[in-house]
């Protein structure tokens, strides 16, 4: 039964009794726990296909579909229903207040749940925008939104009906997160659906890119950071039993991280097609980073002063302060990756994946370990199981990132080392791409084995909660007795940041004006000013075909592994052939320029090989490149091209976005996409090819799609 508030008197005046909403803490950690597991088991699983490609069993589970499964997985599923747990236990005793409604903290909960059960449905099925971390379709995003929206109702409405004036420094986190999740949630989506889960974005080409990793960076900005800063100084002080360490320093930190993290997207895009002033803004920002970030990762290793002894023997200390100690690491080597230098090393490579986990196996993962073990006992009023076995997993997650990580940096080196050599003569040392796959698949193993050893920490931890759990006598929602609210009264000498502490509805609207500044400078120009995307006049949109191919590249989630993005680097012109323009992708929605090349870039593959060798290639890799880590694609060969919504997306395309598709195209590109498949095929069939209705299947739309890419424009030689 359902505990609500209920007001007492005493002979001293009001007292408030009421209870904390336990239950709801309980249940987004047990959900942390098993999404965590789910997760990590399916990112193990992808990290082996890239050693054993015959892992890649079925079309639903090939590395292409369950690499942003993966991602979703730990980053919405693990992290977000780790931060959900910590929020809802440190709201409460930080406004001492129930939260505003136990309906929508259960409406919240079973939501979320929901949300991740359709991501993991749609996922496998190729249902995807191809964005990264963006990736679930309209209608989830729609869910999330609501989700999203219901969470802050009774998060705003717990502090407004707080017991307590101040606003600690973890909610300033908690309000800066929600504010600016839903501008980036909201801008990011915008698309107009043809279908009940399918849907083309409004934005093309380069400003697709920036508003992308304007959303991609901050993303990880404030989901993967920011509340878990606020989480920081909630538990990390509470475990230690000691006070932050600086309070004027927090200021510091939180306000000029939500100012300059917002600007530093861009820095994903060095060397592309961006314009240049949009890259060097993000790298400005980017390393202007580096002051508030370790600002807030001294001010919590500093406030375990005078407690190290206890770190030496507390389990739950020692994964907070290697977690503390990856946010560091990871938001120093962040800007550092956002120097023109260096990031022509690392972009493209491994290195970014190691750089990358450091932040969510270290961070993250870490710190979740360290407040599941501090709540669990509280939770459920008894001991924690074992002290021991939480040793243990300290030191398997400990290696286990080890052994993830540092096989991750070697592998982007070797890589980034043997794409630029040149011999004497001036060749290519490794013209085939093949070369530098095959030479860091040991380091692939490594990575494998470290995430095993990762996730057999988890399985422990898992363990170790459950007993704690099943030790229990009763579980009881914890009842305090508390003093109303006092109005409050400046006094003299406070410090001036204290009128917006206690201003929660100021301090959400400062907030949102200080994230939206950089989006604004950043993104506005590159919507009104022409020139930032030059037209070429002999881009044209895709045809019907080509367009079908198109979303089956994305449907099997090639822009995982392949780039379309060719630098203006000697290197990759003379690997790939012209350095690629902002104009040439005026027509593509979504963008495709993808951020790792475990493939090589297929930006100016159109033409390169012929159409039995891109047939033969998907039905088996190996056969066309031997030692080849590539999954096998039989199912192209066998599944007919489903032309229900050509029309459709035509229409939205022509109509909605200004495609420049001839008058009654829509009507007529079922006919167009049928004669284009049938030329393929009759040269197929020249070829070689015997197979029965070869023009109806899916495999004629993806060649038509790979034989146009980078052939509209005709640079001379």
């Amino acid at each position: 039964m359902e505990t609500q508030e209920v007001k007492t008197s005493t002979s001293q005046g009001g007292v408030d009794t009421f209870s904390y909403d336990d239950k709801i803490v309980r249940d987004f950690g047990i959900a942390t726990t098993i999404w965590g597991i789910v997760g990590m088991l399916v990112g193990l699983m992808a990290a082996l296909q890239l050693v054993w490609p015959a892992l890649n069993i079925t079309e639903y589970f090939s590395f292409g579909r369950i690499r942003p499964l993966h991602t979703n997985a730990v980053i919405f599923a693990f992290v977000g229903n780790g931060i959900f747990m910590g929020t809802y236990y440190s709201l409460q005793r930080l406004m001492k207040a129930r939260m505003f409604s136990d309906k929508l903290s259960k409406l919240h909960f079973w939501g979320w749940q929901l949300i991740i059960v359709a991501a993991a449905i749609t996922l496998p099925l190729g249902i995807t925008s191809s964005w990264e971390y963006a990736e679930l379709e309209w209608p989830i995003d729609l869910a999330i939104a609501v989700v999203w929206v219901i969470f802050g109702i009774n998060m705003f409405g717990t502090i407004l009906k707080r017991r307590e004036n101040h606003l600690y420094v973890a909610v300033w986190f908690y309000i800066g997160t929600w504010i600016t999740v839903t501008v980036l949630h909201v801008i990011k989506n915008l698309e107009i659906p043809y279908s009940m889960m399918h849907s083309i974005p409004v934005f093309a080409g380069v400003q697709d890119a920036l508003i992308q990793w304007w959303y991609g960076h901050n993303a990880v900005a404030f989901f993967l950071t920011t509340p878990y800063l606020g989480l920081m100084y909630y538990f990390l002080p509470k475990a230690a039993n000691r006070p932050v360490y600086s309070y004027r320093l927090s200021i510091i930190h939180f306000w000029a991280l939500i100012f300059i993290y917002i600007w530093a997207g861009p820095h994903h895009l060095l060397y592309t097609s961006l314009p240049d002033w949009a890259q060097s803004l993000g790298t400005v920002f980017s390393i202007m980073l580096i002051a508030p970030s370790w600002g807030g990762m001294l001010n919590g290793l500093l406030t375990l002063r005078g407690a190290w002894d206890r770190v030496r023997q507390d389990p739950i200390l020692k994964f907070m302060v290697i977690a503390v100690t990856a946010y560091g690491m990871a938001t120093l080597e962040g800007p550092l990756l956002s120097i023109k230098s260096i990031n022509a090393i690392s972009h493209y490579t491994d290195w970014t994946v190691g750089h990358v986990h450091v932040g969510t196996l270290g961070w993250n993962g870490m710190l979740t370990f360290g407040i599941l073990y501090w709540l669990w006992p509280r939770l459920y009023k008894t001991q924690l199981y074992s002290v021991s076995l939480a040793n243990t997993h300290f030191w398997l997650a400990t290696m286990g990132t080890l052994f993830y990580c540092v096989p991750l940096y070697w592998a982007g080196w070797t890589q980034s080392m043997m794409w630029k050599k040149f011999t004497p003569d001036g060749f290519l040392e490794y013209g085939n791409f093949l070369e530098t796959v095959t030479q860091i698949i040991p380091m692939y193993q490594l990575r494998a084995l470290g995430g095993a050893i990762y996730v057999v920490g988890v399985l422990i931890m898992a363990y170790n909660l459950y007993r704690t759990a099943r030790s229990s006598s009763g579980v009881e929602d914890t009842t305090v007795q508390v003093a109303p609210r006092v109005k409050y009264v400046k006094a003299k000498g406070d410090h001036w940041h204290r009128w917006i502490e206690r201003r929660p509805i100021q301090m959400l609207i400062f907030s949102a004006i200080v994230v939206l500044i950089g989006g604004i400078v950043e993104i506005i120009p590159m919507l009104i000013i022409d020139k930032n995307v030059p037209k070429i006049e002999s881009v044209q949109p895709y045809t019907a075909l080509e367009l079908e191919g198109r979303d089956l590249y994305i449907k099997e989630g090639c822009v995982n592994c392949h780039s379309q993005m060719v630098r203006p680097f000697r290197s990759e012109t003379e690997r790939y052939g012209e350095f690629s323009k902002s104009g040439e992708f005026i027509y593509d929605r979504p963008f495709l320029w993808g951020s790792k090349r475990t493939g090589p870039d297929l930006h100016r593959v159109g033409g390169k090989y012929t159409h039995i060798w891109h047939y033969e290639h998907m039905r088996d890799p190996q056969s066309m490149s031997p030692g080849s880590i590539m999954p096998a694609y039989p199912h192209l060969l066998e599944n007919e091209i489903n032309t229900t919504y050509t029309k459709a997306k035509i229409n939205v395309l022509r109509n909605m976005l200004n495609t420049p598709y001839p008058y009654n195209y829509a009507e007529n590109a079922v006919d167009d996409l049928r004669k284009q498949a049938a030329e393929i095929t009759a040269e197929l069939r020249e070829q070689g090819i015997d197979q029965e209705d070869v023009e109806s299947k899916e495999i004629i739309a993806l060649i038509a799609y790979l034989q146009r890419l980078g052939t509209d424009i005709k640079p001379k030689q």
